[in-house]
């Protein structure tokens, strides 16, 4: 297995797809940026969270001017602005992924 390990550590910080032997959602693959790659298991970014709402010119002043008539979309990510919403319910999301039970690792070429 050290041979594949270090096959995939060529690829941190790059977009992959993974396939595991396990059923169910979690079988239809993986993807997202490999973050770090060890004898035991392989971490990916699958969602990476918003910007800091709360920069200059953000409407963290006035939360009710910010949903008001919001066009935001349905994962509130922004204001009618076009702005970070204020009401951002997502932090992102990380898979550890055992490298034991990784059925195919698909990259890119280049």
């Amino acid at each position: 297995m050290g041979e594949f390990v270090n096959h995939m550590t060529r690829y941190i910080g790059e977009v992959v797809t993974v396939y595991t032997t396990s059923g169910g959602d979690s079988g239809e693959g993986f993807t997202g940026i490999l973050l770090a790659v060890n004898n035991n298991f392989i971490r990916l970014v699958d969602r990476i969270g918003p910007a800091p709402a709360c920069a200059l010119g953000s409407c963290c002043r006035d939360r009710d001017r910010c949903r008001e008539g919001s066009d935001r979309r349905d994962d509130g990510r922004e204001d009618n602005q076009g702005r970070p919403s204020c009401d951002v319910r997502t932090t992102g999301a990380i898979s550890d992924i055992p490298v034991d039970r990784i059925a195919a690792f698909v990259h890119n070429t280049l």
